[in-house]
């Protein structure tokens, strides 16, 4: 039985200091405090594990672990004298006298590992073969003796103000010191050394852990410079304390089957049974998760944040998610500080602060005016408001006035302005935490700053909103003005059918072409209805023949004076090109060669075949344009010669005609007319180059 406790024992102490090596590693900040330390602390680990494994065997180790031992002291008196440097640097003559001391306590160390090795006594085998090796025993009093001297002058010769730095790492070392000292002298007095003592020893060392622990935070200078994540640390310590619950209900089950008689093994399964699922049910807990966060960043970090981590996961919970932005700002803010919900008011375009989404939150109404002394306070402090805080102590936020919407809130905790370029661009209400978060600068800091950054992202996405529905407005207008500019055109091609019938009303031959002309006015009409109705997307190219789309734009302006006139070179040409879209474009150019043109003058539309293009001309001998006019204006929307005009016929047709590739000419000079030419792609060579491109 005292085997298995003294296995145990060394076993605790070994797992112990090395849990506090790693920690020191992992916090170094390359002092010579933070070298030492963890050394002392690594070979406490080698010296508790080998007696840990010499506890277990039948056969002793010989004497690897007095050398150990020595060792062991060795590296915390080291440290002792380390520390004890800086403490004398307001009495540099004493610095200087710890040189000879350093020295003698070196040569007395050097001479008990001589003397340990020479007795080879095997005296840490008290279990198995005590022994009476007096040499060995006297040399691990005197090491005890000189590490509490050390120690006693480290306390003694730091200064009041510093004590409280290294009190605990004074009273953890001296007690290490102490009990060897106790179980040394006992074996010294009696020949033998007590095994039960022994035995403790290992727990005793591990109990000193914990002190040194928080002394090396109490001294930052005493660790070194890696850093553990939080990470580690919270699935450590959960792991730690998962094992620790198995462990205890494990034995607790044992000892239900040995008691409890012929139902013993029942109790031991539903006993097991239901401490697992109490284990998972705690383990899945995000109440105990958020207080065992909190618990770690407050007791074993300096800074409540891994500053790294959690701005990483901000971005990310801003920049994605299956939620909406504002649902997504709202759960970004409240995973700062361990809350499960909250609500976002943003400024409208009426003034007031306005509900626009929560996150496990209920809907909450409550318009704020812009103007109200709640906003003024949030626009001009920038201040998180703890709500509990402002219930207790009102005077400290001064000035402040709560809305009633807002104490109606159940569980409202904190209120987090959104400030965009110094204004108030909205507020989050948060509710109460998992775990108690204290509210201190650190957390007032960072949600400011991740307040600020959710305002950004979201000012962006109403700015990206407003675009779209300016782009969306802006595409309505240019239909409604394209569509405006169609209609001009049949009550003009209308005006002058009318303003030409008095005179022509009993010729046959005028009475047909009005009637086709108004015939081809109404399609035209319900043509552009239907492109209200869909939005445009009826107009969808396909193979189309030239010949008889100008035939009909020709015909439909047969009633106009001067008459045009069409020649066609070649009938079967082709393009791509959508008919209604391509018949408006010639019909418009045709119609201002007409007006351009005086009654007596011509006006001649023509089409043939050029290489690879077909090429529409249309000439007038009108009073023509300067070339100023076309470099600068006539491709320009809104610019026009023409009092009735609107300038957006030529600048609709060029931007077709780029559409499907080919080009739009103009030549033209003052008083000798102008020349269109309106040159397209032919189909056949469009699909062979289609077919180039997608091989």
């Amino acid at each position: 039985m005292l085997i298995s406790i003294a296995t145990a024992s060394y076993t605790i102490a070994a797992v112990a200091y090395l849990f506090l090596t790693v920690l020191l590693l992992t916090s170094w900040r390359g002092r010579l405090h933070g070298m030492v330390l963890p050394v002392a602390c690594l070979l406490s680990v080698i010296w508790a594990a080998a007696l840990a494994f010499q506890a277990t065997q039948t056969a002793s180790l010989g004497v690897l672990p007095d050398i150990l031992e020595v060792l062991r002291n060795a590296g915390w008196s080291a440290f002792l004298l380390v520390l004890l440097g800086p403490y004398h640097q307001s009495k540099p003559a004493d610095t200087r006298k710890l040189r000879p001391a350093v020295a003698a306590i070196a040569v007395l160390y050097v001479a008990c590992l001589a003397l340990t090795i020479y007795a080879n006594s095997g005296f840490y085998a008290p279990i198995h073969r005590p022994t009476e090796a007096l040499n060995s025993i006297t040399g691990s009093v005197v090491m005890a003796i000189l590490g509490m001297i050390l120690v006693e002058q480290l306390y003694r010769n730091t200064p009041a103000k510093q004590r409280w730095g290294i009190k605990l790492a004074c009273l953890g070392i001296g007690g290490i010191f102490a009990f060897d000292f106790y179980l040394y002298s006992e074996a010294l007095l009696f020949r033998f050394i007590n095994t039960e003592i022994w035995a403790a020893r290992g727990i005793v060392n591990a109990l000193v852990v914990p002190l040194v622990a928080v002394s090396a935070a109490r001294n930052p200078q005493w660790s070194l410079g890696i850093t553990v994540s939080r990470r580690i640390v919270f699935y450590s310590v959960a792991l730690f304390g998962a094992a620790a619950y198995l462990l205890a209900m494990a034995a607790a089950g044992y000892y239900l089957r040995f008691f409890g008689g012929s139902w013993g093994t029942v109790m031991q399964v539903t006993f097991l049974f239901g401490a697992l699922v109490l284990l998972l049910a705690v383990f899945f807990s995000g109440t105990l998760r958020s207080w065992l966060k909190v618990f770690i960043s407050k007791h074993f970090f300096s800074y409540n944040y891994d500053y790294r981590e959690e701005w990483l996961r901000f971005t990310r919970t801003l920049s994605e998610g299956e939620h909406a932005l504002g649902e997504r700002a709202i759960q970004a803010l409240a995973q700062l500080v361990e809350s499960p919900g909250g609500g976002l008011w943003i400024r409208q375009e009426s003034g007031d602060f306005e509900p626009v989404t929560q996150w496990n939150m209920p809907v909450s109404g409550g318009l704020e005016p812009a103007e109200s002394a709640f906003c003024q306070f949030l626009r001009q402090k920038e201040w998180v408001i703890e709500l509990q805080e402002y219930a207790t102590i009102p005077e400290k936020y001064d000035g402040l006035a709560l809305p009633s919407w807002l104490q109606s809130l159940s569980k409202a905790w904190l209120v987090i302005p959104l400030i965009q370029h110094r204004d108030l661009f909205g507020f989050v209400v948060l509710v109460q935490p998992r775990s108690k978060v204290k509210l201190n600068w650190e957390v007032s800091d960072l949600l400011k700053v991740a307040g600020n950054q959710a305002a950004s992202y979201l000012a962006q996405n109403e700015a990206a909103n407003a675009l779209l529905v300016a782009r969306q407005f802006e595409s309505f207008n240019r239909m409604s003005t394209f569509v405006v500019h169609d209609l001009k055109n049949l009550v003009s091609q209308l005006s002058l059918l009318l303003s030409n019938a008095e005179k022509h009303k009993k010729n046959p031959e005028f009475q047909e072409d009005m009637v086709e002309t108004v015939y081809l006015s109404v399609q035209k009409m319900k043509r552009i209805l239907e492109k209200l109705r869909s939005g445009g997307s009826s107009d969808k190219p396909a193979p189309l023949l030239l010949a008889p789309l100008l035939r009909d734009a020709v015909k439909s302006k047969s009633v106009t004076e001067p008459k045009p006139v069409l020649e066609i070179e070649d009938t079967g040409v082709t393009v791509y090109a959508n008919s209604v879209r391509l018949e408006r474009v010639v019909g418009h150019l045709i119609q201002n060669a007409i007006e351009a043109t005086a009654r007596t003058g011509q006006v001649k539309v023509l089409l043939k075949k050029e290489r690879d293009f077909a090429m529409v001309e249309i000439k007038d001998t009108g009073h023509g344009m300067s070339e100023e006019f076309i470099r600068e204006r006539l491709f320009r929307p809104f610019e026009s010669t023409k009092s009735a005009g609107m300038g957006i016929g030529v600048f609709e047709s060029k931007e077709y005609v780029s559409e499907l590739g080919g080009k739009l000419e103009v030549t033209s000079s003052l008083l000798s007319g102008t020349v269109f030419r309106v040159a397209l792609p032919l189909y056949a060579e469009q699909r062979a180059v289609k077919a180039v491109h997608m091989k």
